[in-house]
């Protein structure tokens, strides 16, 4: 399956922000944690990724990429980088395939039948192209441990 620990980090293309697309080939030989996260402009969300900015230092120190990946359009995730001072790329997987490869489909979130969602999930890939470490949360309120995040990228290839 993919999305594994252990297996090829699935590839992507997706646009940024400005409409530039954003590449996994970007990530060769570099460590990188990618955060899936359902919504821009959802309070959880915001705290989500401005735990991370507050700890870029702690990745780049290591030479990690720090991406944020939602299926909002590049607009609002434009808007969402902006409004919350994101200093790395926020990815718009608007046509849903990124999510698939990666196993974090999440259906009917907040019990909107029919709208498909990213599960908030972070992804650990070493400079190997692998996955090193993976989170997921059960509830959309579940956010990740930012120390756990900062060991797994530590002891990744």
């Amino acid at each position: 399956m993919s999305g594994e620990v252990g297996s090829k980090a699935p590839s992507f293309a997706l646009l940024d922000t400005d409409g530039n697309e954003y590449a996994s080939s970007n990530l060769v030989g570099k460590k990188a944690v990618i955060a899936f996260f359902p919504a821009a402009f959802s309070g959880v969300c915001a705290e989500e990724l401005c735990s991370f900015r507050d700890a870029l230092a702690d990745f780049t120190s290591v030479d990690a990429e720090v991406l944020g990946v939602s299926i909002d359009g590049r607009f609002a995730n434009g808007a969402f980088r902006d409004a919350n001072k994101l200093p790395f790329p926020v990815l718009s997987d608007y046509q849903k395939t990124t999510i698939a490869d990666y196993d974090v489909v999440w259906p009917d979130f907040a019990g909107m039948d029919g709208y498909t969602t990213a599960r908030r999930s972070v992804f650990v890939i070493g400079t190997d192209g692998n996955i090193a470490w993976k989170w997921l949360s059960d509830v959309p309120s579940d956010l990740p441990t930012i120390a756990d995040v900062k060991s797994a990228i530590e002891s990744a290839n």
